[in-house]
């Protein structure tokens, strides 16, 4: 199956806020869109340009405009030089694409709560979604989505609000489709179940799939299939940059390991004695190492032994993931969908709503769901048709 970027662009500008607007992936999403809208690179990894979702009425990837909220203050083309300086981002590309990381950059407001920030909750909420409002009407979106990319922070604790909820219910009251690319509690908090049921806006998440548990969800259910017997999993994963700094609070990295722990649980229907360890390694930068040693019995209890390393850029695997999931959730709110998103598990570790944990099924479900929008789109093309007036063409 070949990729290509999509023929089929749509005359409405959809926005893209990225919250953690001038960190490592969101700064590859916006230069990546831009080499791909280009025709400088070819757009792997981005499962919406595959043919599979051919017809099905996503916003082309020119039509998609970015903003965003970040507590930093580093200019997103100097971070882009500082991304391909470091490999992430291809050699000459913050120069060929630096009109569009500057003109995302202006639209960049100050996120928070930051120190001395006397703001309560509501005022910090009413000012986020004011933000994101201001975008849409500015740049004359048609609608806007809200993407978290920002760091890992600790679990929730009492009835306070975390950052990433405060956004998240920024998001609602903005009238935005949200989607939790991180293991933050987001929507996941009790106080914003009500106003996420009643906002009618359709979100997904959390946690983005891109390399250890990617492969635990096509290895797990491998074991079960052959009826081999996992007695041990265990995993340890070394990382650099703000993602690592970030995780070596253990209550962060405590949040990044449930989802690990739950694709095996539900693929393996057994928990298997291990952990995984998390190592903050500041040199890796954005590069990272996650190693699985698993152990299990074949046939007459025999003990063998699997291995596996997985080297990889994480802004590279995670923004193809971020351009996906906008453009889904956008789409998903033009039809009218509402709540969590199921459909859209394959690209996360802890979904949200029912679904499988093993790849194969949740892409199963995510060609269903490509085939659910091209039905609606080639229904809305007909409706179109027939409201022509006398002597156009049908």
């Amino acid at each position: 199956m070949s990729a290509s970027v999509s023929e089929s662009h749509s005359p409405e500008r959809v926005g893209v806020w990225l919250i953690g607007a001038r960190g490592s992936v969101a700064t590859t999403v916006v230069a990546g869109c831009a080499a791909l809208t280009a025709g400088l690179h070819p757009p792997v990894g981005l499962v919406t340009e595959t043919p599979v979702f051919a017809g099905a009425g996503l916003p082309s990837l020119s039509s998609l405009v970015f903003g965003g909220h970040d507590t930093l203050d580093c200019p997103l083309p100097k971070r882009a030089e500082a991304l391909a300086a470091g490999g992430v981002l291809p050699p000459g590309l913050p120069t060929a694409v630096a009109s569009e990381l500057a003109a995302a950059d202006r639209e960049i407001r100050p996120g928070g709560p930051t120190p001395g920030d006397t703001r309560g909750q509501d005022e910090l909420i009413a000012a986020f979604a004011a933000d994101i409002g201001d975008f849409v009407r500015r740049c004359g979106l048609t609608r806007a989505v809200v993407v978290n990319v920002a760091s890992t922070e600790p679990p929730a604790t009492g009835g306070t609000l975390p950052p990433s909820s405060l956004y998240a219910a920024a998001a609602l009251r903005a009238g935005c489709p949200y989607v939790n690319f991180t293991p933050s509690t987001g929507l996941h908090h009790p106080a914003l179940a009500t106003a996420a049921e009643s906002a009618g806006l359709p979100y997904a998440g959390r946690d983005g799939k891109t390399g250890q548990t990617l492969l635990r969800s096509v290895l797990g259910p491998m074991f079960t299939q052959r009826v081999l017997d996992v007695r041990a999993w265990s995993g340890t994963n070394l990382l650099g940059g703000g993602d690592g700094a970030a995780l070596a609070d253990p209550g962060a990295a405590a949040a990044k390991n449930a989802g690990k722990e739950r694709v095996l649980a539900d693929t393996l229907a057994v928990t298997p004695e291990g952990e995984v360890h998390i190592d903050d390694v500041p040199a890796l930068g954005d590069w990272k190492t996650a190693w699985d040693h698993i152990a299990f019995d074949g046939f007459l209890g025999t003990r063998m032994i699997l291995q596996t390393i997985w080297q990889g850029c994480d802004s590279a695997l995670a923004a193809p993931l971020v351009l996906d999931l906008a453009r889904l959730a956008a789409r998903a709110q033009e039809m009218g969908l509402s709540g969590p998103l199921g459909e859209l598990g394959f690209y996360f570790k802890d979904p949200v709503g029912e679904g499988p944990s093993a790849l194969g099924e949740q892409y199963a479900a995510l060609t269903g769901f490509a085939s659910r929008l091209r039905e609606t789109h080639d229904d809305a093309s007909l409706r179109a048709g027939d409201d022509r007036g006398p002597g156009e063409v049908r």
